[in-house]
Formats: structure tokens, sequence, C-alpha cells
């Protein structure tokens, strides 16, 4: 372990599921992939199953595996995989499945049929992000398919599902367009005489800004951790990391910290060194903008972010070794926020809180109800 720590609030997952089942107005599905947006996806799954969600979502059928082994045994879709991944595995799991094009139909349809198992899918169409599900010129044929498939006894299709790429921005003309598509592919899915019981297509953006995408069930990811992709929801962030002063030196005016000579003492200071650096989820890119809390007072990160390290400022304070600083947490108490450490690296909140390392020790605690206006 690197002496950092990552405290996980379920408390504030929880107050964001709450508000985010309010907003969704029908059904809720707890995305909960990349282990729960770093947050530890059972954990995550758990609190959001007992604060409004329905359902849950992930990517890969290993992910939906994983909850499975956990002890996680609510409805549980996964849609991104590889048409050779194991879903004789995910269907005995009782795993339902994302189908974005004909070889996967047929793959999901043989694990059925190997299983003896009829597979549950939700048809996935591409309404405008060339990502994944099916273009809207092989939408037809997909939705033919998928109905001989259950003609045959192997597949039952339970859902629609869809993508909008432009709901942080939800004035985008592209985001009605998209819906467009979606309603379009729904009734082309009816017309082949398919019956889906849920469609879905907003995700957390949408959710807080696109009612009319609503639909039967919205998927929310980032905004049950805390993060709002349009800016306009004040939700609550889960994540505080701690590290430890390791070291700390006095030093002349025009000491060189770090590597690459970016950065030169303008005056004689202390520094205290940190062991968190970019191989446990400290952006390189924010060398020379970051700041962290030590002493309830801001300290300037000098020099470059390192692997396993980062050198703060501490000017004449006399701190010592073992006192522990807040590299970012919510932001109740003044200390950077998640938000803060992707503005500085110039990325989004979602790569800072999965980027997190191995190395950084975990707790995960309840704090306590926390209130989130809807």
């Amino acid at each position: 372990m690197s002496g950092a720590t990552l405290t996980v609030d379920l408390s504030a997952v929880a107050a964001n599921t709450r508000l985010l089942a309010s907003r969704a107005g029908g059904g809720l599905m707890a995305v909960v992939k990349a282990d729960g947006f770093g947050h530890g996806a059972a954990a995550v799954a758990r609190t959001s199953l007992a604060n409004g969600a329905s359902a849950l979502g992930v990517t890969s059928v290993q992910e939906a595996l994983d909850l499975r082994t956990a002890g996680v045994g609510a409805p549980l879709l996964s849609w991104l995989n590889p048409v050779d991944a194991a879903f004789d595995d995910a269907l005995v799991a009782d795993v339902e499945l994302g189908v974005p094009g004909h070889a996967h139909l047929a793959a999901v349809a043989a694990a059925a049929a190997r299983t003896r198992r009829r597979v549950r899918v939700h048809l996935h169409v591409d309404v405008g992000m060339a990502r994944d599900g099916a273009s809207v010129t092989e939408w037809g044929g997909l939705c033919a398919a998928a109905r001989a498939a259950e003609r045959e006894g192997h597949v039952r299709v339970v859902g629609v599902m869809g993508h909008l790429g432009w709901a942080d921005r939800p004035r985008d003309p592209l985001n009605r367009q998209g819906r467009e598509r979606f309603v379009e592919a729904v009734a082309a899915a009816r017309g082949a005489g398919l019956r889906p019981r849920v469609r879905h297509l907003a995700a957390t953006a949408a959710t807080l800004t696109l009612p009319d995408t609503h639909f039967d069930l919205c998927r929310v990811g980032a905004g049950l951790v805390g993060i709002d992709p349009s800016g306009t929801t004040l939700l609550h962030p889960a994540l505080t990391l701690a590290a430890p002063v390791v070291g700390v030196r006095e030093v002349p005016a025009g000491t060189h910290v770090g590597y690459g000579r970016t950065y030169a003492t303008p005056r004689r200071t202390r520094l205290a060194l940190l062991p968190v650096g970019y191989a446990d989820v400290i952006p390189r890119a924010a060398s020379g903008s970051a700041w962290v809390q030590l002493r309830g007072r801001r300290r300037k990160v000098v020099g470059s972010v390192s692997m396993d390290c980062i050198v703060v400022d501490i000017g004449d304070d006399a701190v010592t070794p073992g006192e522990v600083a807040t590299v970012f947490g919510p932001g109740a108490d003044g200390e950077p926020t998640v938000a803060d450490w992707a503005r500085w690296a110039g990325t989004l909140e979602h790569e800072i809180v999965t980027g997190i390392g191995p190395r950084v020790g975990r707790r995960v605690v309840t704090a306590g109800d926390l209130a989130v206006s809807a």
C-alpha cells in the first residue's frame, strides 16, 4: 500500500440514488461498471438497490459474474462484450445481455441452446454516436433475426436500449435527433413482432435534464457517485482521498523539485512529501496547478507529479511526518474536489475516480443521511 487512504461514503451514494430515482420517474438502473466508478461495485450496487434502483448494469460479463459471486441477485444487464464472451456463464448466472448486431445475436442464441436457457436480451441501437449498437441501416434486419430467434425458443427480447452522446448539453439539437431515432427503432422492433417491455435511452445527464428521454428506465452510473456531467444538479461526491506526510525538508530559494527542472522554489521554504502519485490516482497533467489541504490550508503541489509521490510547499509551518493531507474530498471543508483535479488535468471526473490504483487503501463508511434537493 502507498499509505494513502480512500474513504467511500455510502450515504452519499444513497442520497444521490434517491434523487435520481425521483427524477427518473420510472425504473432506475444503477450502472456499477468499472468497479462502481472506482467506488466498489458490490457496495454501490447494494446501496443503490436499497435506495430506489430496481436493476443493475455493467459492461462486461465478467463484471456481472463478479457481482453474482458477491451475492448480488438483482436483475442485471451486461451490454458490451466481444462476440466470444462467456455467454454460457452469463446465462447460468441469470444475466441479461445487450445485443448490438447479428454476430452477437447468434452467439447468445447458441449459448442459450447449449445451456438450455432462454436468454433475455436488450437490442442495442446506435442513435448517433457511431459507437456501440446496430446502425439504422442494420436495425430492421437485426429485429427480424431476433424475432426468428424468439420463435425458435432461444431468445426473448425484453428491451431496446440506446445512448445519447450529447445529454451533457441539454439544448444540443442532436439530443432531439437521437430521441427520434430511438422512437423509430422501437417502432420498427414492434413492427417486426417483438414486444420489448423496457425502453432505455437516458444516462445520468439525460435523467437530470431531458425528461422526455426517460421512457421506461433510466441508466445512471456517474450520478450515483456524485458526478453530474450536465453541471445542473448538486450531487454528493462520495470519495475522500487522504495521504500522510512521510518526510519534511527545509530548502533554500532556487531548489529544483522533482523531475525535469520544471519548478524551482522562489524563496526559502519547507517541503512535505506525500506518498501518492500517478500510479495511484494523481494525474501528471495536473502538475503546476494542483493543491492539497493540510492543517486546514491550501498547499501547492510543486514540481512534476511522480509515479509514487507528490511534493507540496508548506512555507514556514512546522508540519511533521504523520500529519495527514486531504488530496480530494466532497469540498464541504474547503478541500479540493475530484472536479478540481479533473479541471487541473484537463479531463473528466470519471477518469479520476476510475483511475484509482490498487496501492491505495480503502475503507467504506456510512456517515449518516444526506439530503439532496430534487
